[in-house]
């Protein structure tokens, strides 16, 4: 029988919907009104529990950082730094420990790695006390500032799986247990509504499925003290949930006008900090991806050599801090800010293939690229290198066509309802019918741009 603990670890996985909907259901299905069960029923009968050949394709997992676990244990080793407590090769703090022990061993200091320079000579090495031979010192010295280079990247790839993750759901992996748990319809929701937001991104021309559909509908209902008639009708049911539900904790994920009406204004100003906060970091990052990727910002379609992963992740990590930001300042009744700093969105890069069938099927180029272009780019006007107002925002979106407000330029974006679909086994973004087929597929390269090999030498030969 899940539990709570079971819910609650789904927060920072990609378990599919209809999974996490069957985990609900088992957990808190007696406590579902028989309307309620059958809209929940819709997501749970596509379990991997429930089919007898319940396999997916796609990884359950956001893809984890490598840390050099073998280097450490070199280093550990070579230097004599045999702990009790674990070493996390993942975790930049406990890499740094490393190196903040190690280093003062060979008299180098952290940051200079220069082979010729910054080594010290037969008479310097004397003189600091390192009895070891010239060998074992250049060994030790070329360990640490191989460290010192992992720890840099493992600290970058930190950063870009954090962006992924925010552009999906927010802020819900640093939810901590005691909120998450502190009442049950709340967690219910945030452990569906976050897989529904983790969903991958499918390959079309038309506009990407939101995560919002009718079971989250319900089960936010149920946070707010509605119930679903066998009509199909919400209606008031208990006056007093409001007050149980933990709306900071949904607020984690979903920042909507209710979620919102329900905090303090501690509590908004709280969740705007750590927004803005995001935003800081977003902003130094998208600003130094920019500088090296070359990219096309008149048309935004990828071209060879750009890093489209990484730009599209951080992209959409801004526009989701960007989205609840405003949110909060509109709240908290400080839109005024953005008459002096409106720092726009930030747009994703569409591949080649994809724009080309855009306008092969009667499609023209995106009106927000013509926004995107006109304005200064957005994590420059965060930093106060150029000036962005709400009023010149206003006047490009009239320009391009585009209602400022609904969107989502100069206020937040509203969020809608839609019918619940299955989630679809996907190959590089591409719809296949069969699990065991998408594997095969994604084995040999299949949709990824890549030369395939989908037989075997021998057969070829053959």
């Amino acid at each position: 029988m899940p539990s709570l603990n079971d819910l609650y670890e789904t927060l920072k996985l990609r378990k599919r919907p209809e999974d996490v909907a069957e985990m609900i259901m088992r957990f808190n299905g007696n406590n579902l009104s028989f309307r309620e069960k059958s809209i929940l029923e819709k997501a749970a009968r596509g379990a991997l529990s429930r089919n007898s050949n319940g396999y997916t394709s796609m990884s359950q997992t956001f893809f984890p950082v490598i840390g050099p676990h073998k280097l450490i244990s070199t280093i550990s080793d070579a230097f004599g730094l045999h702990k009790k407590e674990k070493i996390n090769s993942n975790n930049c703090d406990d890499l740094k420990k490393i190196l903040s022990a190690a280093s003062p061993l060979i008299r180098k200091q952290e940051g200079e790695n220069d082979f010729k320079q910054h080594r010290l000579n037969k008479s310097q090495r004397a003189e600091a006390g390192l009895l070891i031979s010239k060998r074992m010192y250049n060994k030790k010295w070329r360990l640490l500032k191989r460290l010192e280079k992992k720890h840099f990247k493992v600290s970058r790839e930190n950063d870009k799986l954090e962006f992924q993750m925010i552009s999906n759901h927010g802020l819900v992996h640093h939810l901590d247990f005691e909120n998450f748990s502190s009442d049950v319809d709340t967690a219910c929701f945030i452990a569906y509504y976050n897989a529904r937001c983790n969903m991958r991104s499918v390959f079309t021309n038309g506009k990407q499925e939101r995560p919002f559909d009718t079971i989250c509908e319900m089960l936010f209902g149920r946070c707010t003290g509605k119930k679903v008639t066998l009509y199909g009708f919400l209606e008031k049911q208990d006056e007093n949930k409001m007050n149980s539900t933990n709306w900071w904790a949904i607020s984690h994920i979903y920042t909507g006008d209710v979620v919102l009406k329900c905090l303090t204004d501690s509590q908004k100003g709280k969740l705007l900090g750590k927004w803005t906060t995001v935003l800081q970091n977003l902003a130094k990052f998208l600003a130094e991806v920019w500088k090296y990727s070359d990219i096309r910002r008149e048309s935004m379609v990828v071209r060879k050599g750009n890093d489209s992963t990484t730009w599209n992740n951080t992209a959409g990590a801004w526009n989701k801090a960007r989205d609840n930001w405003m949110n909060l300042i509109y709240a908290l009744g400080m839109e005024y800010i953005l008459d002096e700093v409106c720092f726009g969105k930030t747009l994703r890069l569409m591949a080649g293939d994809v724009a080309y069938w855009h306008f092969q099927s009667g499609g023209k180029l995106d009106p927000n690229t013509h926004v995107w272009n006109k304005l200064p780019l957005p994590w420059e006007v965060f930093e106060g290198k150029a000036t962005c107002t709400k009023q010149m925002v206003i006047e490009q979106c009239k320009e391009a066509g585009l209602d400022p407000e609904k969107s989502g330029w100069i206020a937040p974006r509203l969020h809608r309802v839609v019918e619940f679909k299955p989630t679809p086994e996907l190959v590089n973004g591409v719809q296949i019918s069969n699990p065991y087929l998408a594997t095969v597929l994604k084995r040999h390269r299949f949709f990824s741009g890549k030369n395939t090999n989908f037989f075997p030498e021998e057969d070829k030969m053959g």
